[in-house]
């Protein structure tokens, strides 16, 4: 894996598509995305065969309300393209240019969701609420292209496909959790994770705060909780914590990404470092040392102690204060130590004091033991499909939200030879991640009383920057599909390729990933568009939906047309040609392949599609020459070849 990098850049609500790289990428023309490109799969999807191109002379038009969500759409739009893009109030109908309205929209979009509609002449995105118009906004990011993300100004053109998309969440909650207990990392860091959770319309973002190793938030009633407990992490690094400024800070960054923070103190176990600050908390009074190994289930607060409950208090009061999401998490798992009725009667004298200051409870699935209070969440973390103590809390009025750690935990190997992670739930390779339904997969839990999904990252050894993005990419993005997408969008064969073409954007954005060989990645420049290659017999054509680019090529009804593509290639080298196609006919429209006028294959098939706007992928294995290269696809029948979108070769 790469070193860290670089990400702060100065001024404003900045997303991660703007931040400063080590070595930023040099200039380069804009390769054009495809609607298919776009994670998560949008719920409603029509193209209409236009394209829209941003240029100099643009603005960005805003209703009163969605000025901030047009200030940060600016922000990343103007480094790379180098455009002033004025953010201006809207008024009248839209005829160019970007606007962002907040009226207008189809009725299903609910309070997160957005409607998009992009032709010739303009971008209209509409939502209800500044929220829906900031996921509307990632959606439209994804549509232009990859070096849309680039710090510096690069060449274009800056065009997006003609649609017109209707989106909402299947999920309110799509959350990420980032445990800050274990090793600690500073406040920059958690920005740049915030930032990139923003782009995958991930909108909660989870913060364990305490555990064994660490304590990390301050409190001012208790002040040794930070200052001792908070000074070593595993490993015994010198661990660290965040001030009230520090995480008020990190809310107000996250809320302007419309990301709620939701703050964990977990508890009765898992508190080592509360134990080592304050010796009162345990029963006999004496406190233990630090500790910085990973071992769980050992400590505990003092259950029959009023004092450990004033404590307890003192603590969920101070975070409440400086808290303004909905959510208070009180943790609640491997309390190995204790006896059932034990962690049921601190469980019970703990529930109630979070509704008391005006917050909802969230804990770890085990706090089901408890007795019921007003709207609160389990959180699912278990490896089975069943658990009764959470179906009667759920048959009580419970929500439950979904982080199978044999599936959504983002701290598993992908395989045995990943060099940083755990494997006791298993491995997770990308198509494990993404092939679960949250919806159903806990039986007794009807997808009613499911809140949403949330993807944890516990941090026993992970400890930089580089480390959380290669262990979360891929998968976050595929875990904040099944949180935002309708379950019937659902296929991993189709996803996996729209996840391969998030790679040239990460590239660009310098994000690290996990290069999974079940992803199709696609390269950075590799697509070329057939419509910018040498014709003959053939003509582009824009009457049909769902290609990439400016059109598609259309050969004429005989032989012998060809489309020709020339490829650079700095390395001899052996690679995949993906033609992306369609053909409306029953017939297979063969094609000759030559590369640099050699034939590589004579009858190259590309079958029915079944209709004109549903394209496939047709691929061929070549052996690229060091420097410049010819790929000629010549039609073989007398109906001429496929419609032809693009050839991509990585």
């Amino acid at each position: 894996m790469p070193a860290p990098r670089l990400f702060a850049r100065a001024g404003g609500i900045v997303l991660l598509g703007a931040a400063l790289l080590a070595a930023p990428p040099t200039a380069q023309a804009a390769t054009p995305s495809a609607l298919t490109d776009v994670v998560p799969v949008p719920a409603s999807v029509t193209a209409t065969g236009t394209t829209f191109t941003l240029t100099s002379t643009a603005a960005i038009f805003a209703d009163a309300g969605a000025s901030g969500v047009a200030n940060s759409l600016a922000a990343i739009l103007r480094p790379s393209t180098g455009y002033a893009l004025p953010v201006q109030t809207a008024s009248g109908t839209p005829a160019s240019g970007i606007s962002l309205l907040l009226s207008g929209a189809d009725s299903s979009v609910g309070a997160q969701g957005y409607q998009l509609d992009t032709d010739a002449a303009k971008v209209v995105l509409r939502a209800q609420t500044a929220a829906g118009l900031f996921a509307g906004v990632q959606t439209l990011r994804q549509i232009l292209p990859a070096q849309i993300e680039a710090a510096t100004v690069q060449s274009g053109p800056w065009t997006a496909p003609g649609t017109h998309i209707v989106d909402h969440p299947r999920f309110a909650y799509r959350g990420a959790m980032l445990d800050t207990g274990r090793h600690f990392f500073p406040v920059a860091t958690v920005k740049r994770y915030i930032d990139e959770l923003a782009l995958y319309k991930v909108n909660y973002l989870h913060l364990h705060l305490s555990d064994d190793q660490g304590w990390r938030i301050v409190v001012d009633a208790w002040p040794r909780l930070a200052t001792y407990g908070g000074s070593t992490q595993v490993g015994g690094g010198a661990g660290g914590y965040y001030t009230k400024a520090d995480y008020t800070d990190l809310v107000a960054y996250a809320a302007a990404r419309f990301i709620t923070v939701v703050p964990e103190i977990d508890m009765p176990g898992h508190t080592n470092a509360a134990l080592a600050s304050y010796g009162e908390l345990t029963c006999n009074g004496v406190a233990p040392a630090l500790y910085t190994g990973t071992d769980v289930g050992f400590s505990s607060l003092c259950t029959s102690k009023d004092s450990v409950y004033t404590f307890v208090n003192n603590v969920l009061t101070e975070l409440a204060a400086i808290t303004p999401g909905a959510y208070l998490h009180i943790g609640g798992d491997e309390a190995s130590t204790l006896s059932t009725s034990q962690y049921t009667t601190f469980v019970n004298r703990v529930q109630p004091m979070v509704p008391a200051l005006g917050k909802t409870v969230i804990g770890w699935h085990q706090i089901a033991q408890g007795q019921a209070s007003p709207g609160r969440v389990l959180q699912f973390w278990d490896t089975t499909t069943s658990d009764a103590s959470v179906t009667a809390a759920v048959n009580a009025g419970a929500k439950v939200l979904m982080s199978p750690a044999n599936k959504a935990y983002l701290d598993m190997k992908y395989t045995n030879a990943t060099p940083l992670g755990q494997d006791w739930a298993g491995l997770i390779e990308v198509q494990t991640a993404y092939g679960w339904n949250p919806g159903t997969y806990l039986s007794g839990v009807a997808e009613a009383s499911v809140l949403g999904v949330e993807a944890p990252l516990w941090t026993e050894t992970i400890v930089t920057l580089d480390n959380i993005e290669y262990m979360a990419f891929p998968r976050l993005p595929a875990i904040a599909e099944l949180g935002w997408s309708p379950w019937s969008t659902h296929d991993w064969n189709v996803f996996k390729t729209r996840l391969g073409a998030q790679a040239p954007r990460w590239g660009i954005m310098g994000i690290d990933f996990y290069r999974s060989p079940q992803v199709p990645w696609r390269a950075a420049g590799s697509r070329y568009e057939a419509e910018n290659a040498t014709l003959v017999n053939a003509s582009v054509a824009t009457n049909h939906t769902g290609y990439s680019g400016s059109g598609f090529v259309d050969y004429v009804n005989a032989t012998g047309g060809y489309v020709e593509f020339t490829v650079s290639s700095a390395t001899a080298r052996t690679a995949t040609v993906t033609f992306r196609y369609a053909n409306g006919t029953t017939a297979n429209r063969a094609m000759t392949v030559r590369l640099n006028g050699t034939v590589v294959s004579s009858a190259l098939a590309f079958n029915g599609t079944g209709s004109w706007d549903t394209w496939q992928n047709q691929t061929l294995s070549v052996n690229l020459v060091a420097g410049t290269n010819t790929i000629r696809a010549t039609a073989n029948t007398t109906t001429g070849g496929p419609n032809l979108d693009y050839a991509d070769i990585p």
